[in-house]
């Protein structure tokens, strides 16, 4: 199925080279004057130029060529060359009609090659509470895992704990302090009690003491990196007491991943890649790549002499050094964070094959991932351009700094859900909206409002991008947020009941009203969203065109009266034009990972 867009576009390329120009020229766009044509191309003045010919000219001789086109209703020449073409109604109807009928992509179009993708986003550790800090990977991991898998790849999502590394041998060291797990501190191969003996809220108390013990107590330290080292080496008392360490954070990683609709294929962490790291190891050390240096063993990822363009927060370009080696072993003989990356490359390539791979982490993680892929390049362990790293903002307050509590401490995200699902009844009440539903259907869309909330704000931001958080202005019923578009689409439904109450049914689509030919060329316009927002890893393209979309259906709805239009077949217009709105509308929504409610 092809977009306006795109159609027109082959349309004027044609009409370019029948004047020998070359097609690709002919770039068409949506016209920066709605008020003068829908689309416009612009192609003339560089093809003149190369020419050196007259760009209004030949811009009028390829008008020419298209004037006969019934595509159009007007295709004409201004300013010095420019061509702006305005869709005819029938074609415009002929599109909306496409879209409507179309229930699974909403006219957009789906990749001619899939891939097998790996997404790994989430990346939480073992042992800790979620934070607001890790809002903005699942929640952006989770609409590109749903934006791949729409177009068409074969997408899997890793959540790739953290549970591997030295935050491991400082909880084994504080459990052992506290006597809390006596039972796993014994040398031998067990059996080892089959119950936990700590809670999440242990680990939770434990590991900041000690982290702070660490850094403070060179002793305490060393402890702990020996300890570190004796889990991954496979002592076996560490290894039964870590796997409870494991189970109990898994379950609560999931309770709240559940609650932001985020899910993963694969819930595994850095020690999946364990049992190719000796093979990997080897492997380095006999290609060369693996050397040893001042006590640890590290991969040079730098090409002799190179440096970067590296780009400031003010805009300026300064010259960098090139990436450091990657880190492999530790002198302590433990695997470092790059080598359970390195090492989870080599696992995925043996166990999926992946095409590509996408990380969505932090940006600041960005050198730590160049010298990871780089390793995996030299190695040979992924093909050249399929490792990358997607980064993001922060999450900031007020202040402009990434976001606390009010103490200044991190706010963990359970915190965030509940003050934002409390804030979402408060605004439901306060509209009145809800009134009618029981206590229990409340709460389900006090809490799809909540979540909505919090993505939207996130995601109607570009993916580089930090922002502030305003809880109170990403829970309005009013402007570009969330529950905005629920309430849209909410009101949609409303609609479509009210008219099957009254026996009407969508029909074929006419267009002949402004509004009409707006919200017709809105919908045609999602295709083109979805491609951009593909290519660029951009969810934000997304957002921007489901905000869009219900202004779009905004204006209709107040333009074009749809259970009271003056006859049957207007009516039946205006419903299928209203339902494709809300489906479009539903999927847009989905692919941000976003739930809508049948009612509020």
């Amino acid at each position: 199925m092809t977009d306006l867009k795109t159609e027109l576009g082959e349309a004027v390329g044609a009409a370019f080279a029948a004047e020998g120009v070359d097609a690709s020229l002919a770039r068409v766009t949506v016209s920066d004057r709605p008020d003068l044509a829908d689309f416009q191309s612009n192609g003339a003045l560089a093809a003149a130029k190369a020419l050196k010919a007259n760009p209004r000219e030949l811009a009028g001789k390829v008008a020419a060529r298209l004037e006969n086109d019934p595509r159009f209703a007007s295709v004409e020449v201004a300013g010095p060359g420019f061509i702006n073409l305005k869709i005819a109604d029938a074609a415009l109807a002929k599109r909306a009609g496409e879209v409507a009928a179309d229930a699974a992509h909403a006219g957009a179009a789906v990749v001619a090659d899939a891939r097998k993708v790996v997404i790994d986003y989430g990346g939480p550790n073992v042992a800790k509470p979620m934070h607001v800090g890790h809002l903005r990977s699942a929640i952006i991991g989770e609409s590109l895992k749903r934006l791949f898998r729409f177009r068409g790849d074969t997408v899997i999502g890793d959540a790739h704990f953290g549970d591997w590394g030295f935050q491991m041998g400082l909880l084994i060291v504080a459990c052992g302090d506290e006597n809390l797990a006596d039972a796993f501190m014994v040398e031998g191969d067990g059996p080892f009690p089959a119950e936990s003996p700590v809670s999440l809220a242990d680990l939770d108390r434990l590991y900041p003491l000690a982290a702070g013990k660490a850094k403070e107590d060179p002793a305490f330290r060393d402890r702990a990196r020996k300890a570190t080292a004796e889990l991954q080496n496979g002592r076996p008392g560490y290894r039964a007491l870590w796997q409870h360490f494991v189970a109990v954070s898994r379950e609560a990683l999931k309770r709240e991943y559940g609650d932001l609709s985020v899910d993963f294929d694969l819930w595994n962490g850095e020690s999946d890649a364990d049992p190719v790291m000796a093979e990997m190891l080897a492997h380095l050390k006999a290609t060369g790549l693996l050397v040893a240096d001042d006590g640890a063993q590290v991969v040079h990822v730098a090409r002799p002499g190179e440096t970067r363009k590296k780009k400031l927060a003010d805009g300026s370009v300064i010259e960098a050094p090139s990436p450091p080696p990657l880190l492999v072993i530790s002198s302590e003989g433990s695997a470092m964070y790059g080598t359970t990356d390195l090492a989870t490359i080599l696992d995925r390539k043996k166990a999926i094959g992946p095409d590509l791979a996408l990380y969505v982490v932090d940006e600041r993680q960005a050198e730590h991932f160049e010298q990871v892929f780089r390793a995996a390049y030299l190695a040979g362990y992924a093909a050249e351009k399929s490792l990358e790293h997607l980064g993001f903002g922060t999450m900031n307050g007020q202040d402009g700094k990434p976001f606390k509590t009010r103490a200044g401490g991190v706010l963990k995200l359970r915190d965030l859900i509940d003050q934002a699902t409390e804030k979402a009844r408060e605004r439901l009440t306060e509209a009145k909206l809800g009134d009618d539903l029981s206590p229990e259907e409340f709460e389900a869309i006090a809490h799809k409002v909540a979540i909505a909330a919090l993505k939207f704000s996130d995601l109607s931001n570009a993916r580089t991008t930090s922002y502030v958080f305003d809880l109170d202005r990403f829970m309005s019923f009013e402007g570009k947020t969330g529950p905005y578009l629920l309430y849209q689409a909410v009101r949609i439904r409303s609609l479509l009941r009210k008219a099957a109450d009254q026996g009407l049914a969508p029909g074929a689509i006419v267009i002949g009203e402004p509004a009409e030919r707006d919200l017709a060329l809105t919908l045609d316009a999602f295709s083109q969203a979805t491609v951009e927002a593909y290519e660029k890893r951009m969810p934000h393209v997304i957002a921007e065109h489901a905000y869009r979309l219900a202004q779009s259906f905004s204006k209709f709805y107040a333009a074009c009266p749809v259970l009271i239009a003056p006859d049957a077949e207007t009516k039946a217009s205006r419903l299928a034009l209203s339902k494709a709105a809300l489906d479009q509308l539903v999927i847009a929504l989905t692919l941000l990972g976003i739930d809508t409610p049948e009612r509020m």
